[in-house]
């Protein structure tokens, strides 16, 4: 027979069970509205071209120069605020007629050459431009030297052994091959 006490139990182990379903679906709900708070803040840029070639010279521009503040997004992506400034600022020198040369130009004079993503090769940009080569070129040598310093040890340490340790080894080679 059930007791009062057995059928407390269950009520309340159903009541916790309950409680921590719902704590769950809290949390949950939590997680997906953090999710999208930031989708719903994300900024979208309305401009009105003249012709498509107007929105396509803006997306290559948008895209081709890096937002200052988040250093590795084009301003085309970035949500900050900065690059919406200079998505702006491209907007009006487009507007007037400016070719994108002259559009680089200002961006690279107020900014500095960290603000594209490709920048020209001058004097002070070699080092951005053949230093990854030439680590690469660096590491091969000293690998090259390491291996080659290797193979010349290993070879002086086999010519190392004695008279008698070369006929003991001779012996125990002939030992092994019978």
């Amino acid at each position: 027979m059930i007791s009062r006490h057995d059928v407390a139990a269950v009520r309340a182990s159903s009541r916790a069970s309950s409680l921590l379903q719902g704590v769950r679906r809290l949390a949950a709900a939590a997680v997906l509205a953090l999710g999208f708070a930031g989708v719903a803040q994300a900024a979208i840029d309305a401009y009105t071209f003249k012709d498509d070639a107007e929105r396509a010279r803006y997306t290559e521009l948008t895209r081709e120069l890096r937002c200052p503040k988040c250093q590795n997004q084009d301003i085309a992506d970035s949500n900050a605020p900065i690059a919406a400034d200079l998505r702006k600022e491209i907007y009006r020198m487009l507007g007037e007629g400016q070719s994108n040369q002259q559009i680089i130009d200002f961006m690279v004079d107020r900014y500095g050459e960290f603000v594209r993503y490709k920048p020209e090769l001058n004097a002070h940009t070699w080092l951005l431009w053949f230093g990854p080569a030439g680590l690469l070129l660096v590491g091969a040598v000293l690998i090259g030297v390491i291996v080659v310093r290797r193979r010349r040890s290993d070879r002086e340490d086999a010519d190392m052994l004695s008279d008698e340790e070369r006929q003991r080894l001779a012996h125990l080679l002939d030992k092994n091959r019978e």
